[in-house]
Protein backbone atom coordinates (compact mmCIF):
# COMPACT_ATOMS: atom_id res chain seq x y z
CA UNK A 1 0.00 0.00 0.00
CA UNK A 2 1.42 3.38 -1.14
CA UNK A 3 0.17 7.25 -0.55
CA UNK A 4 1.41 10.25 -2.08
CA UNK A 5 0.54 13.50 -0.57
CA UNK A 6 1.19 17.23 -2.34
CA UNK A 7 0.46 20.55 -0.81
CA UNK A 8 1.44 24.57 -0.83
CA UNK A 9 1.33 26.33 2.26
CA UNK A 10 1.62 30.10 2.52
CA UNK A 11 1.68 31.96 6.11
CA UNK A 12 2.10 36.01 6.65
CA UNK A 13 2.55 37.62 9.61
CA UNK A 14 1.28 41.02 9.70
CA UNK A 15 2.38 43.11 13.44
CA UNK A 16 1.27 46.93 13.65
CA UNK A 17 1.85 49.29 16.76
CA UNK A 18 1.74 52.19 18.30
CA UNK A 19 2.31 53.88 21.56
CA UNK A 20 2.59 57.14 22.96
CA UNK A 21 3.30 59.04 26.20
CA UNK A 22 2.32 62.07 28.38
CA UNK A 23 2.57 63.40 31.94
CA UNK A 24 2.02 66.65 33.67
CA UNK A 25 -1.89 66.15 34.22
CA UNK A 26 -3.60 68.46 36.97
CA UNK A 27 -5.93 66.30 38.53
CA UNK A 28 -6.74 62.86 38.39
CA UNK A 29 -10.68 63.47 36.69
CA UNK A 30 -9.86 64.67 33.06
CA UNK A 31 -6.78 63.56 32.58
CA UNK A 32 -5.44 59.97 32.25
CA UNK A 33 -4.93 57.44 29.27
CA UNK A 34 -8.33 58.35 28.11
CA UNK A 35 -7.87 61.99 27.63
CA UNK A 36 -3.64 62.14 27.19
CA UNK A 37 -3.56 64.95 25.46
CA UNK A 38 -4.02 67.31 27.91
CA UNK A 39 -0.91 66.45 30.01
CA UNK A 40 1.27 69.31 29.90
CA UNK A 41 4.41 67.25 28.71
CA UNK A 42 2.99 67.34 25.09
CA UNK A 43 2.97 71.25 25.12
CA UNK A 44 6.42 71.78 26.21
CA UNK A 45 7.58 68.71 23.83
CA UNK A 46 8.64 66.58 26.00
CA UNK A 47 6.37 63.70 25.25
CA UNK A 48 6.99 60.98 23.21
CA UNK A 49 5.11 59.25 20.33
CA UNK A 50 5.74 56.18 18.23
CA UNK A 51 4.73 52.94 15.78
CA UNK A 52 6.02 50.50 13.91
CA UNK A 53 4.93 47.95 11.03
CA UNK A 54 6.43 44.17 10.71
CA UNK A 55 5.27 42.28 7.77
CA UNK A 56 7.07 38.83 7.18
CA UNK A 57 5.85 35.56 5.22
CA UNK A 58 6.50 31.86 4.59
CA UNK A 59 6.31 30.12 1.82
CA UNK A 60 6.51 26.64 1.18
CA UNK A 61 5.70 23.40 -1.02
CA UNK A 62 5.60 20.07 0.38
CA UNK A 63 5.40 16.91 -0.87
CA UNK A 64 5.10 12.99 1.26
CA UNK A 65 4.94 9.80 0.32
CA UNK A 66 4.57 6.52 1.93
CA UNK A 67 4.58 3.23 1.30
CA UNK A 68 3.94 -0.67 3.37
CA UNK A 69 4.90 -3.66 2.31
CA UNK A 70 2.28 -6.75 4.08
CA UNK A 71 2.01 -4.27 7.01
CA UNK A 72 5.97 -5.46 7.91
CA UNK A 73 7.84 -2.78 6.05
CA UNK A 74 7.04 0.50 6.39
CA UNK A 75 8.77 3.69 4.74
CA UNK A 76 7.94 7.79 4.64
CA UNK A 77 10.05 10.16 2.51
CA UNK A 78 9.63 14.12 2.54
CA UNK A 79 10.78 17.19 0.99
CA UNK A 80 9.89 21.02 1.89
CA UNK A 81 10.94 23.64 -0.07
CA UNK A 82 10.54 27.06 1.34
CA UNK A 83 11.02 30.95 1.33
CA UNK A 84 11.39 32.74 3.68
CA UNK A 85 10.77 37.19 3.29
CA UNK A 86 13.74 37.64 6.67
CA UNK A 87 16.38 35.76 3.42
CA UNK A 88 14.60 38.09 0.92
CA UNK A 89 18.10 39.84 -0.98
CA UNK A 90 20.45 36.91 -0.20
CA UNK A 91 20.98 34.20 -2.90
CA UNK A 92 19.43 31.52 -0.43
CA UNK A 93 16.47 32.73 0.41
CA UNK A 94 14.46 29.19 -0.28
CA UNK A 95 15.92 25.90 1.39
CA UNK A 96 15.55 22.15 0.46
CA UNK A 97 14.62 20.32 3.25
CA UNK A 98 14.42 16.43 3.25
CA UNK A 99 13.50 13.31 5.54
CA UNK A 100 12.86 9.91 5.23
CA UNK A 101 12.29 7.17 7.94
CA UNK A 102 11.61 3.66 8.11
CA UNK A 103 9.92 1.11 10.28
CA UNK A 104 9.97 -2.89 10.84
CA UNK A 105 6.92 -4.42 12.40
CA UNK A 106 8.55 -7.03 14.16
CA UNK A 107 5.40 -9.02 15.33
CA UNK A 108 4.36 -9.07 11.55
CA UNK A 109 7.60 -11.88 11.33
CA UNK A 110 6.49 -15.23 11.43
CA UNK A 111 9.15 -15.88 14.08
CA UNK A 112 7.17 -13.66 16.66
CA UNK A 113 3.72 -15.67 15.42
CA UNK A 114 4.07 -18.34 18.25
CA UNK A 115 4.78 -16.06 20.85
CA UNK A 116 1.89 -14.42 23.14
CA UNK A 117 3.62 -11.89 24.93
CA UNK A 118 4.36 -8.78 22.23
CA UNK A 119 0.57 -7.76 20.74
CA UNK A 120 2.85 -5.44 19.05
CA UNK A 121 6.62 -4.19 18.26
CA UNK A 122 7.75 -1.49 16.05
CA UNK A 123 11.40 -0.68 15.41
CA UNK A 124 11.88 2.78 13.68
CA UNK A 125 14.73 5.00 12.13
CA UNK A 126 14.68 7.82 10.49
CA UNK A 127 16.43 11.40 9.51
CA UNK A 128 15.60 15.04 8.80
CA UNK A 129 16.82 17.90 7.95
CA UNK A 130 14.28 21.20 9.14
CA UNK A 131 15.09 25.07 8.85
CA UNK A 132 14.93 28.14 10.76
CA UNK A 133 15.32 31.70 9.48
CA UNK A 134 16.30 34.94 10.87
CA UNK A 135 14.01 36.48 13.52
CA UNK A 136 14.98 40.00 11.67
CA UNK A 137 14.08 40.89 7.64
CA UNK A 138 16.19 41.69 5.32
CA UNK A 139 19.62 41.00 6.46
CA UNK A 140 20.77 40.35 3.20
CA UNK A 141 20.76 43.77 1.74
CA UNK A 142 22.53 46.93 3.67
CA UNK A 143 19.79 48.77 5.31
CA UNK A 144 19.45 52.30 7.20
CA UNK A 145 18.43 54.28 10.06
CA UNK A 146 17.88 57.66 11.13
CA UNK A 147 20.89 58.31 13.77
CA UNK A 148 22.03 61.50 15.63
CA UNK A 149 21.39 64.95 14.73
CA UNK A 150 23.03 67.71 12.96
CA UNK A 151 23.00 71.65 12.51
CA UNK A 152 22.19 72.03 8.74
CA UNK A 153 21.16 75.14 7.46
CA UNK A 154 20.06 77.10 11.13
CA UNK A 155 18.14 73.81 12.39
CA UNK A 156 19.05 70.44 13.63
CA UNK A 157 17.76 67.78 11.66
CA UNK A 158 18.01 64.05 12.24
CA UNK A 159 21.13 61.86 10.41
CA UNK A 160 20.61 58.56 8.46
CA UNK A 161 23.20 56.00 9.43
CA UNK A 162 24.40 52.32 7.91
CA UNK A 163 21.98 49.84 10.35
CA UNK A 164 23.66 47.19 8.74
CA UNK A 165 26.04 45.46 6.55
CA UNK A 166 24.88 43.08 3.50
CA UNK A 167 24.95 39.48 3.61
CA UNK A 168 24.10 38.09 0.51
CA UNK A 169 25.47 34.47 1.95
CA UNK A 170 23.36 34.19 4.86
CA UNK A 171 21.20 30.74 4.78
CA UNK A 172 18.77 28.94 7.11
CA UNK A 173 20.11 27.58 9.96
CA UNK A 174 19.80 23.52 9.49
CA UNK A 175 18.79 21.13 12.39
CA UNK A 176 19.67 17.81 11.16
CA UNK A 177 17.96 15.04 13.38
CA UNK A 178 18.79 11.23 13.54
CA UNK A 179 16.49 8.87 15.34
CA UNK A 180 16.14 5.31 16.59
CA UNK A 181 12.75 4.28 18.05
CA UNK A 182 10.97 1.57 19.48
CA UNK A 183 7.38 1.38 19.90
CA UNK A 184 6.17 -1.77 21.80
CA UNK A 185 2.68 -3.68 23.51
CA UNK A 186 2.39 -6.23 25.48
CA UNK A 187 -0.17 -8.29 26.55
CA UNK A 188 -3.21 -7.35 24.45
CA UNK A 189 -1.80 -3.57 25.32
CA UNK A 190 -1.93 -3.78 28.80
CA UNK A 191 1.59 -2.32 28.99
CA UNK A 192 2.46 -0.27 25.56
CA UNK A 193 5.20 2.74 24.89
CA UNK A 194 8.04 3.95 23.24
CA UNK A 195 12.01 4.32 23.21
CA UNK A 196 13.43 6.95 21.54
CA UNK A 197 17.05 7.78 21.12
CA UNK A 198 18.11 11.48 19.05
CA UNK A 199 21.03 12.85 18.15
CA UNK A 200 20.21 16.68 17.04
CA UNK A 201 22.82 18.88 15.09
CA UNK A 202 22.25 22.50 14.20
CA UNK A 203 24.41 23.67 11.76
CA UNK A 204 25.20 27.61 10.37
CA UNK A 205 23.92 29.10 13.38
CA UNK A 206 22.69 32.40 12.67
CA UNK A 207 25.12 34.88 14.46
CA UNK A 208 26.16 38.72 14.74
CA UNK A 209 29.63 38.88 14.30
CA UNK A 210 31.85 42.31 15.08
CA UNK A 211 33.67 43.52 11.60
CA UNK A 212 35.59 46.13 11.37
CA UNK A 213 34.60 49.56 10.12
CA UNK A 214 35.94 50.54 7.55
CA UNK A 215 35.82 48.83 4.91
CA UNK A 216 32.55 47.45 6.48
CA UNK A 217 29.65 50.72 6.83
CA UNK A 218 28.70 48.87 10.10
CA UNK A 219 30.10 47.26 13.30
CA UNK A 220 28.45 43.76 13.22
CA UNK A 221 27.01 41.69 10.30
CA UNK A 222 24.85 38.75 10.44
CA UNK A 223 26.13 35.50 9.31
CA UNK A 224 26.03 31.73 9.65
CA UNK A 225 28.08 30.52 11.65
CA UNK A 226 28.46 27.68 14.59
CA UNK A 227 27.34 24.44 15.17
CA UNK A 228 25.91 22.81 18.58
CA UNK A 229 24.74 19.04 19.73
CA UNK A 230 21.53 18.15 21.52
CA UNK A 231 21.58 14.38 22.21
CA UNK A 232 18.85 12.52 24.38
CA UNK A 233 16.36 9.78 25.21
CA UNK A 234 13.18 9.65 26.12
CA UNK A 235 10.37 6.79 27.37
CA UNK A 236 7.08 6.39 27.69
CA UNK A 237 5.11 3.74 29.20
CA UNK A 238 1.33 3.47 29.18
CA UNK A 239 0.04 0.73 32.21
CA UNK A 240 -3.70 -1.01 32.85
CA UNK A 241 -2.79 -2.53 36.51
CA UNK A 242 -6.23 -2.71 36.83
CA UNK A 243 -9.10 -3.49 34.41
CA UNK A 244 -12.43 -4.93 36.02
CA UNK A 245 -16.03 -4.30 35.40
CA UNK A 246 -16.12 -1.87 38.65
CA UNK A 247 -12.38 -0.36 39.19
CA UNK A 248 -10.13 0.51 36.48
CA UNK A 249 -6.71 1.87 36.87
CA UNK A 250 -4.74 3.65 33.91
CA UNK A 251 -1.40 4.97 34.80
CA UNK A 252 1.66 6.67 32.50
CA UNK A 253 5.36 7.45 32.99
CA UNK A 254 6.94 10.01 30.93
CA UNK A 255 10.95 10.06 31.25
CA UNK A 256 13.44 12.52 29.34
CA UNK A 257 17.12 13.28 29.20
CA UNK A 258 18.87 15.54 27.26
CA UNK A 259 22.61 17.23 26.92
CA UNK A 260 23.54 19.99 24.68
CA UNK A 261 27.03 21.42 23.49
CA UNK A 262 28.21 24.21 21.51
CA UNK A 263 30.90 22.75 19.41
CA UNK A 264 31.79 25.85 17.19
CA UNK A 265 31.02 29.56 17.01
CA UNK A 266 32.94 30.39 13.53
CA UNK A 267 31.39 29.43 10.22
CA UNK A 268 33.69 29.70 7.40
CA UNK A 269 33.82 33.53 6.54
CA UNK A 270 33.42 35.00 9.68
CA UNK A 271 35.00 34.46 13.15
CA UNK A 272 34.57 35.58 16.55
CA UNK A 273 37.42 37.44 18.56
CA UNK A 274 36.55 34.73 21.14
CA UNK A 275 35.41 31.05 22.16
CA UNK A 276 32.94 32.53 23.71
CA UNK A 277 30.57 35.65 24.47
CA UNK A 278 28.20 36.54 27.69
CA UNK A 279 24.27 37.49 27.48
CA UNK A 280 21.92 38.34 29.82
CA UNK A 281 21.36 39.98 32.59
CA UNK A 282 20.29 40.24 36.37
CA UNK A 283 18.78 43.39 38.67
CA UNK A 284 20.05 44.21 41.72
CA UNK A 285 19.46 47.13 43.89
CA UNK A 286 19.51 49.28 40.79
CA UNK A 287 22.60 47.81 38.41
CA UNK A 288 22.93 45.33 36.28
CA UNK A 289 24.60 42.28 35.79
CA UNK A 290 25.68 40.29 32.99
CA UNK A 291 24.42 36.27 34.17
CA UNK A 292 25.67 33.64 31.46
CA UNK A 293 28.09 32.85 29.49
CA UNK A 294 27.76 30.70 26.09
CA UNK A 295 31.59 28.97 25.61
CA UNK A 296 32.40 26.65 22.71
CA UNK A 297 32.90 22.95 24.40
CA UNK A 298 30.49 23.86 27.00
CA UNK A 299 26.41 23.44 27.50
CA UNK A 300 24.25 26.21 26.81
CA UNK A 301 22.30 27.65 29.94
CA UNK A 302 25.82 28.11 32.24
CA UNK A 303 25.10 31.22 34.62
CA UNK A 304 28.86 32.82 35.20
CA UNK A 305 29.50 34.88 37.78
CA UNK A 306 31.35 35.17 41.20
CA UNK A 307 31.53 32.29 43.66
CA UNK A 308 31.77 32.80 47.28
CA UNK A 309 32.57 29.92 49.29
CA UNK A 310 32.63 31.21 52.99
CA UNK A 311 32.23 34.35 54.68
CA UNK A 312 34.55 35.29 57.95
CA UNK A 313 33.97 36.11 61.45
CA UNK A 314 31.69 39.34 60.29
CA UNK A 315 29.58 38.19 57.52
CA UNK A 316 31.77 39.59 54.84
CA UNK A 317 31.82 37.38 51.75
CA UNK A 318 35.04 34.69 50.97
CA UNK A 319 35.79 34.62 47.38
CA UNK A 320 37.21 31.58 45.30
CA UNK A 321 39.54 33.58 42.58
CA UNK A 322 40.63 32.57 38.96
CA UNK A 323 43.15 30.49 40.24
CA UNK A 324 40.81 28.56 42.74
CA UNK A 325 42.28 30.42 46.07
CA UNK A 326 40.38 32.12 49.22
CA UNK A 327 40.52 35.81 48.77
CA UNK A 328 38.47 37.92 51.62
CA UNK A 329 35.88 40.12 50.82
CA UNK A 330 38.19 43.50 51.14
CA UNK A 331 40.97 42.21 49.18
CA UNK A 332 38.70 40.64 46.42
CA UNK A 333 39.20 42.89 42.82
CA UNK A 334 35.71 41.77 41.18
CA UNK A 335 37.27 41.41 38.15
CA UNK A 336 35.95 39.77 35.08
CA UNK A 337 38.38 37.06 35.22
CA UNK A 338 37.73 35.88 38.41
CA UNK A 339 33.87 34.82 37.71
CA UNK A 340 33.26 31.32 37.19
CA UNK A 341 30.48 28.54 36.28
CA UNK A 342 28.16 28.49 38.98
CA UNK A 343 24.99 27.21 37.87
CA UNK A 344 23.31 26.46 34.92
CA UNK A 345 19.26 27.08 34.14
CA UNK A 346 18.47 23.92 32.01
CA UNK A 347 17.00 20.38 33.20
CA UNK A 348 18.96 17.85 32.39
CA UNK A 349 15.79 15.66 32.42
CA UNK A 350 12.46 15.50 33.04
CA UNK A 351 10.10 13.28 34.41
CA UNK A 352 6.02 12.84 34.86
CA UNK A 353 3.39 10.71 36.33
CA UNK A 354 -0.23 10.64 34.90
CA UNK A 355 -3.09 8.46 36.77
CA UNK A 356 -6.32 8.07 35.81
CA UNK A 357 -9.08 6.13 38.06
CA UNK A 358 -12.46 4.53 38.05
CA UNK A 359 -14.54 3.35 40.57
CA UNK A 360 -18.01 2.91 39.71
CA UNK A 361 -19.54 6.00 39.10
CA UNK A 362 -16.68 7.78 40.58
CA UNK A 363 -13.50 9.34 38.59
CA UNK A 364 -10.04 10.15 39.44
CA UNK A 365 -7.66 12.41 37.59
CA UNK A 366 -3.89 13.30 38.78
CA UNK A 367 -1.14 14.76 36.80
CA UNK A 368 2.12 15.25 38.10
CA UNK A 369 5.69 16.10 36.71
CA UNK A 370 9.23 17.56 37.66
CA UNK A 371 12.15 18.73 36.06
CA UNK A 372 15.81 18.09 37.95
CA UNK A 373 19.21 18.47 37.70
CA UNK A 374 19.17 22.32 36.85
CA UNK A 375 19.89 25.69 38.95
CA UNK A 376 17.54 28.94 39.29
CA UNK A 377 18.61 32.48 40.03
CA UNK A 378 16.95 33.78 43.21
CA UNK A 379 15.91 37.29 42.00
CA UNK A 380 14.18 38.40 45.04
CA UNK A 381 16.87 36.84 47.28
CA UNK A 382 19.26 39.06 45.15
CA UNK A 383 17.38 42.41 45.51
CA UNK A 384 15.79 41.78 49.08
CA UNK A 385 18.70 40.04 50.92
CA UNK A 386 20.77 42.64 51.31
CA UNK A 387 21.61 44.74 54.64
CA UNK A 388 22.75 47.59 53.13
CA UNK A 389 18.84 47.84 51.65
CA UNK A 390 17.90 51.20 53.63
CA UNK A 391 13.99 50.26 53.49
CA UNK A 392 12.86 47.81 56.35
CA UNK A 393 10.22 47.09 54.27
CA UNK A 394 11.77 45.86 50.97
CA UNK A 395 13.58 43.07 52.87
CA UNK A 396 13.11 39.55 53.50
CA UNK A 397 12.66 37.84 56.69
CA UNK A 398 15.90 35.65 55.29
CA UNK A 399 18.25 38.48 55.63
CA UNK A 400 18.66 37.86 59.15
CA UNK A 401 19.87 33.84 57.92
CA UNK A 402 23.12 33.22 59.03
CA UNK A 403 24.93 32.79 55.72
CA UNK A 404 26.69 29.39 55.30
CA UNK A 405 25.66 28.61 58.85
CA UNK A 406 28.01 31.04 60.51
CA UNK A 407 27.11 34.95 60.24
CA UNK A 408 23.83 37.31 59.05
CA UNK A 409 25.46 39.39 55.54
CA UNK A 410 27.62 42.33 57.08
CA UNK A 411 26.32 45.64 56.49
CA UNK A 412 29.68 46.48 54.71
CA UNK A 413 28.90 44.28 52.05
CA UNK A 414 28.16 45.43 48.69
CA UNK A 415 24.77 43.95 46.84
CA UNK A 416 26.06 41.67 43.98
CA UNK A 417 25.26 38.52 41.79
CA UNK A 418 26.79 35.42 43.01
CA UNK A 419 26.49 32.26 43.79
CA UNK A 420 25.04 32.48 46.80
CA UNK A 421 22.16 33.33 45.32
CA UNK A 422 22.17 30.44 42.91
CA UNK A 423 19.64 27.41 44.15
CA UNK A 424 18.75 24.22 43.08
CA UNK A 425 15.57 24.01 41.25
CA UNK A 426 14.63 20.55 41.37
CA UNK A 427 11.08 20.22 41.62
CA UNK A 428 7.91 18.07 41.46
CA UNK A 429 4.21 19.36 40.86
CA UNK A 430 0.96 17.90 41.32
CA UNK A 431 -0.56 19.89 38.23
CA UNK A 432 -4.10 18.64 38.34
CA UNK A 433 -6.21 16.91 40.47
CA UNK A 434 -10.05 16.14 39.26
CA UNK A 435 -13.02 14.21 40.91
CA UNK A 436 -16.41 13.66 39.24
CA UNK A 437 -19.44 11.39 39.83
CA UNK A 438 -21.24 10.14 36.96
CA UNK A 439 -25.18 9.63 38.09
CA UNK A 440 -26.16 8.34 34.16
CA UNK A 441 -29.23 9.25 32.33
CA UNK A 442 -31.84 12.07 34.19
CA UNK A 443 -35.11 11.58 32.38
CA UNK A 444 -36.49 11.44 28.78
CA UNK A 445 -33.26 13.76 27.59
CA UNK A 446 -30.11 13.42 29.67
CA UNK A 447 -28.26 11.00 28.66
CA UNK A 448 -25.23 11.73 31.24
CA UNK A 449 -24.87 14.11 33.89
CA UNK A 450 -21.48 14.06 36.17
CA UNK A 451 -20.23 16.58 38.54
CA UNK A 452 -16.60 17.55 38.61
CA UNK A 453 -14.10 19.24 40.91
CA UNK A 454 -10.68 20.02 40.20
CA UNK A 455 -8.01 22.09 41.63
CA UNK A 456 -5.12 23.53 39.31
CA UNK A 457 -1.34 23.53 40.47
CA UNK A 458 -2.57 21.72 43.17
CA UNK A 459 1.18 21.60 44.68
CA UNK A 460 4.68 22.25 44.04
CA UNK A 461 7.67 19.72 45.89
CA UNK A 462 11.04 21.47 46.22
CA UNK A 463 13.75 23.04 48.31
CA UNK A 464 14.01 25.91 46.17
CA UNK A 465 13.19 29.23 48.68
CA UNK A 466 11.49 31.54 45.77
CA UNK A 467 7.90 31.50 44.63
CA UNK A 468 8.52 28.76 41.81
CA UNK A 469 11.26 27.03 40.58
CA UNK A 470 9.92 26.65 37.26
CA UNK A 471 11.48 29.64 35.12
CA UNK A 472 11.70 30.34 31.68
CA UNK A 473 14.15 27.44 29.38
CA UNK A 474 14.09 29.30 26.44
CA UNK A 475 16.49 30.88 24.61
CA UNK A 476 20.54 31.41 25.76
CA UNK A 477 19.49 32.37 28.81
CA UNK A 478 17.43 30.30 31.17
CA UNK A 479 16.89 29.94 34.98
CA UNK A 480 16.17 33.54 35.95
CA UNK A 481 14.18 34.12 38.12
CA UNK A 482 12.85 37.74 38.14
CA UNK A 483 13.06 40.17 41.08
CA UNK A 484 9.11 40.94 39.83
CA UNK A 485 8.02 38.09 39.08
CA UNK A 486 4.16 37.43 39.58
CA UNK A 487 3.31 34.10 41.48
CA UNK A 488 1.02 31.34 39.51
CA UNK A 489 -2.27 30.94 41.00
CA UNK A 490 -3.83 28.28 42.41
CA UNK A 491 -7.69 27.82 40.95
CA UNK A 492 -10.54 25.35 41.96
CA UNK A 493 -13.32 24.56 39.73
CA UNK A 494 -16.80 23.15 39.95
CA UNK A 495 -18.45 21.81 37.03
CA UNK A 496 -21.17 19.80 35.28
CA UNK A 497 -21.52 17.88 32.09
CA UNK A 498 -24.60 17.18 30.34
CA UNK A 499 -24.87 14.96 26.94
CA UNK A 500 -28.04 15.01 26.31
Amino acid sequence: MSTVLGGYSYNEYNNEWSWTDNWGFQDDYFGGWHNIGIGSALKDGKANVGSSKTLTNLIGFFGRATYAYDNRYLLMASLRYEGASQLWGTDHAWGLFPSISAGWRITQEKFMQDQNIFSDLKLRIGYGVTGSQPRTSFLGVAMLKYGSYAYLNGSWIQTIVPASNPNPDLKWEEKKEFNVGLDYALWDNRINGSLDFYNRRIDGLIYDYSVPTPPNLYNITTANGGTMENRGFEALVNIVPVQQKDLEWNTSVSFSVNSNKLKSLNGSIFKTEYDYFDTGSVEYSGQVASSHRVQVGESIGNFYGFKVVDVDDEGRWIYEDRNGELVNYKDFTHAPEDKHVIGNGLPKWYAGWNNTLRYRRWDLNITMRGAFGFQVINGARMNYENTKNSRFENRLKSVNDLIFGKHTLSKEVEPEFNSYYVEDGDYWKIDNITLGYSFGSLGKYIKDFRLYVSVLNAFTFTKYKGIDPEVSTDGLTPGYDTRDRYPQVRSFTFGVNLSF
